[in-house]
C-alpha cells in the first residue's frame, strides 16, 4: 500500500488548529520566533497529543514582523543560524519533555525553508543544530532540495514533502509566489496533482513539462483561509485511492 504523511503549520493563530489536527498526521509548531509562544506551543502540543499526530519544530528568522516571508539569510552568519534554530528547537523540546510528549522532526519556515532548499550553508546549519540536540530528529524540506543533500551530509532522516496546491518550476523547485498562477485555487487540480506526485512520482511543471519527484509528506499551509477544506479534500481522496496516511516514524517508511 502507498503511504503519505499528512504534514500542517500549526500554532500561528489562524483558529484552525483543533479542526486540522483531526485530518493530519503530523504539526509542524511556530516557535516563537516568526509567530507563536510558550503558551500557544503547549497548546498546540495537547492537541497533538489528543489526536496522535507527530510533532515538529517549525523554525524560522527571527522575523514576527513579516511572519517570516524576508529572507536574512545574508544578515547573519553561521554560527548565528545553528543558534538561532538550536534555539527555537530547544524551545519546544523543553514543552515536550514536560508534557510527556516526543519531538520527531523540524521543518524551517517561509524564506528560510526557501532558501535552505538551494543553499547548502543554510542546509548544513539547520542539520548541524539538529544533530546536536537529537539526531534522531528528520527533517523535512522540499522534495529533492538541497536540504535533502545536507540530511545526508549530517546522517539524518529526510522526508520529501510536496505541495498539491503549489506550481512547480521545471528544475522541481516551486513557482515563486508573486508568479502568475503560482497558487493551485481549484481543490479538484490540486488533488490531481498530488495522486500524480504519489502515485507516478510526476508533477507536471508550469511550463508544462513531466519531472520526476519523491513525495513522502504533503503540506497544508494552516496560514492559509481554506486549509481545513483542502486538507479534507485531500485527505477523502487519498483514502479513496488506498492512500495510507501516517506520519514517518521511522526509516522504514
Amino acid at each position: 500500500m502507498l503511504k503519505i504523511d499528512m504534514n500542517a503549520d500549526m500554532g500561528e493563530g489562524m483558529g484552525q488548529d483543533r479542526e486540522l489536527m483531526q485530518i493530519i498526521s503530523s504539526a509542524n509548531i511556530a516557535c516563537g520566533f516568526h509567530a507563536g509562544d510558550s503558551d500557544t506551543m503547549k497548546r498546540t502540543v495537547e492537541l497533538a497529543l489528543e489526536n496522535c499526530v507527530a510533532i515538529g519544530a517549525h523554525c524560522s528568522y527571527p522575523d514576527r514582523k513579516n511572519f517570516g516571508r524576508v529572507d536574512l539569510f545574508e544578515r547573519f552568519r553561521p554560527s548565528d543560524l545553528v543558534d538561532i534554530i538550536s534555539i527555537q528547537i530547544n524551545r519546544l523540546l523543553e514543552i515536550c519533555i514536560s508534557m510527556g510528549a516526543r519531538l520527531a522532526h523540524v521543518k524551517p519556515h517561509g524564506a528560510m525553508y526557501n532558501r535552505a532548499a538551494r543553499e547548502p550553508l543554510l542546509s548544513d546549519c539547520l542539520c548541524m543544530a539538529m544533530a546536536q540536540i537529537d539526531p534522531a530528529l528528520i527533517l523535512y524540506g522540499q522534495s529533492g532540495s538541497e536540504m535533502k543533500s545536507g540530511a545526508e551530509r549530517h546522517g539524518l532522516l529526510f522526508i520529501n514533502e510536496v505541495f498539491a496546491n503549489r506550481r512547480y518550476e521545471s528544475d522541481g523547485s516551486l513557482t515563486p509566489r508573486g508568479e502568475p498562477n503560482a497558487i493551485i485555487g481549484d481543490a479538484n487540480e490540486a488533488v490531481t496533482q498530488l495522486l500524480e506526485m504519489v502515485q507516478n512520482r510526476m508533477v507536471r511543471s508550469r511550463q508544462n513539462s513531466l519531472i520526476s519527484i519523491v513525495a513522502e509528506s504533503v503540506c497544508v499551509h494552516g496560514d492559509e483561509p481554506d486549509a481545513l477544506f483542502l486538507a479534507t479534500t485531500l485527505r477523502a481522496a487519498l483514502i479513496a485511492e488506498n492512500v495510507s496516511i501516517a506520519a514517518p516514524r521511522s526509516p522504514a517508511f
